[in-house]
């Protein structure tokens, strides 16, 4: 009678090595105690997602905290599905927001003790392990044809059963093993799947680090664990490469809480023990057009690739932050608390993360981002906004390179105080704010659209107050309390009241309050009505600067 080893050795005749040769090729880590190892396992299917990077900063920032071990592994067996250069990609973005790796694939190589890192490249890892499962009797070769499965499916819909390869239906399962023999030697084409002991109507309990014990369905699905490619499925490589990898702690969306009945079996099916699992909460938004929460979506939502964030240049440190309120619900109360401390510093923990999906809340993000960017000193914001604009605002760039400390003056106007302005909210508002301290984008800003002066307002009013601005600015003498008394004084000279409750008693009696005499002044040398602190743009632009655009400005009114 034939037996499972002749079966195992018919298939993988060149597999001599065991799992005992595994087990000495990767032994234990020496870590200390309560040390987690955890992964992020990206396919290189395309673009990060922001649940990925979610995914990904949780693993980390455990393996982080407890004095352990990251890493990365790219999950490449469905190369059908791949698009070459992405996993270099994915590296890269994660390694733009403080995500890298201990170990483990890092796009143009790989490092690590415990390699490959690269599923494609661990086929002889995989067969030593899928050939000690048809030893033992836990798995087989399936023949069965894509036309043939579909007729299965077609036959448990019409009889309203759950569908699947399982039980009666698992048509090779119950061939015997001379049979399988017999048809491999024939040249049929086959792939290899796990046998199942459970039933569907039974219960297993498992451990969720977040959601805590759970009662699951019992997997009874002999699901395919080796392709015909050569290559293994997700469900059995993830088992072999977290084992061999000794990791303790597995972080991944929720979506695969269905799937643990399936890994727990095959764990114990090789006598292994499993690593703890945290499934985490599927980050949601509301639908504008049903009004329902639905999953973060690559087709309907620009949010949902990484790449926007980096693109619309909001600093890094404030969409992790941001990532972290929807971790962990005291992450917020423990900002306020430590307002000095870096947010790195911050415990992350299972028990205070969500149970439901986590709603994406663009206006939370952008206030965090403004408080971020706020609170940079000059050079760090300079830093990062030049980083930022080299690779999306090549002319911003060019400013900042021509006269860097032009730009750190312009970026610095109330910064140094205690609540610095919150002007920016992302990379990208920074030169559409700021562009007009540049004498050739002042002048496009001219060319553009008429000056926005109070129509109200007689040009030759307009003229007078801005030839008397001039004549009266002494930039070298006046500190910001004698400018601001100055423009009071500018305002009495040419009909303004300066009392506003005055004006709006008798306003025929005046061409405005002083308010709108200063207006004339800061359209005049912006091209807009708002601007920052009018007394700090006035000395970053410089007397002859301002006489130059006071002079530009009184040609246009006539």
């Amino acid at each position: 009678m034939a037996t499972n080893k002749e079966l195992a050795d018919l298939i993988f005749p060149d597999v001599k090595k065991t799992v005992k040769d595994l087990d000495k090729r990767f032994p234990p880590r020496n870590l200390p105690k309560g040390a987690e190892v955890t992964r992020f396992a990206p396919s290189p299917t395309g673009f990060l997602h922001t649940g990925s990077l979610f995914t990904a900063r949780i693993a980390y920032k455990i393996a982080k905290q407890t004095n352990g071990v990251y890493f990365m592994r790219l999950e490449d067996t469905d190369q059908k599905r791949e698009i070459k250069g992405t996993g270099l990609d994915l590296v890269n973005q994660l390694a733009n927001f403080g995500i890298v790796p201990d170990e483990g694939y890092l796009g143009d190589k790989e490092e690590g003790a415990y390699g490959p890192y690269t599923q494609s490249k661990r086929a002889d890892i995989y067969k030593i392990v899928i050939k000690e499962l048809i030893k033992k009797g836990r798995a087989y070769p399936c023949f069965c044809t894509k036309e043939e499965l579909d007729q299965l499916r077609e036959v448990q819909e019409a009889n309203k059963v759950i569908p699947g390869y399982y039980g009666e239906y698992a048509r090779c399962r119950h061939l015997s093993i001379a049979e399988d023999i017999e048809l491999i030697k024939e040249g049929k084409p086959y792939v290899i799947r796990f046998k199942s002991k459970g039933n569907h109507l039974n219960h297993i309990k498992a451990h969720d680090e977040i959601r805590g014990d759970r009662e699951l369905t019992e997997n009874d699905q002999d699901i395919v664990i080796y392709k015909s490619d050569g290559l293994p499925t997700y469900h059995f490589a993830h088992l072999v490469d977290d084992h061999y990898r000794h990791t303790t702690l597995v972080t991944r969306g929720e979506e695969w809480i269905s799937s643990l009945p399936i890994h727990l079996e095959l764990f114990a099916a090789m006598g292994w023990e499993a690593p703890k699992y945290a499934h985490l909460p599927v980050i949601m938004v509301n639908d504008k057009e049903t009004g329902n929460k639905r999953k973060l979506s690559k087709r309907k939502d620009p949010e949902a690739a990484v790449s926007f964030f980096l693109k619309e240049g909001y600093p890094k440190e404030g969409v992790l932050k941001y990532l972290r309120t929807i971790a962990n619900s005291n992450f917020e109360a423990w900002l306020r608390e430590n307002p000095k401390a870096d947010y790195k510093d911050f415990k992350l923990t299972f028990d205070k993360f969500s149970l439901d999906g986590a709603l994406f809340d663009r206006p939370k993000l952008q206030n965090i981002s403004k408080e971020v960017l706020a609170n940079y000193d000059k050079k760090t914001f300079t830093d990062n906004c030049l980083e930022w604009a080299k690779d999306n605002d090549p002319i911003l760039a060019n400013k900042i390179e021509e006269d860097r400390n032009k730009f750190e003056a312009i970026i610095n106007i109330e910064r140094d105080q205690e609540k610095p302005r919150k002007d920016y909210e992302k990379f990208s508002d920074v030169y559409a704010k700021i562009k007009f301290f540049y004498d050739d984008e002042y002048e496009n800003l001219l060319k553009a659209a008429p000056l926005p002066f109070n129509p109200s307002l007689k040009k030759e009013v307009i003229a007078e107050v801005l030839k008397d601005f001039v004549a009266s600015l002494d930039l070298e003498h006046q500190d910001e309390t004698t400018w601001f008394n100055s423009r009071k004084e500018l305002g009495t000279r040419h009909g303004f009241a300066n009392d506003r409750k005055v004006y709006k008693k008798d306003p025929t009696s005046y061409n405005g309050w002083y308010a709108d005499c200063i207006s004339i002044v800061r359209i005049a040398l912006c091209a807009s009505t708002q601007s920052p602190k009018r007394f700090d743009v006035l000395k970053i632009l410089g007397k002859q600067e301002i006489e130059n655009r006071v002079n530009t400005v009184l040609a246009l009114l006539k």
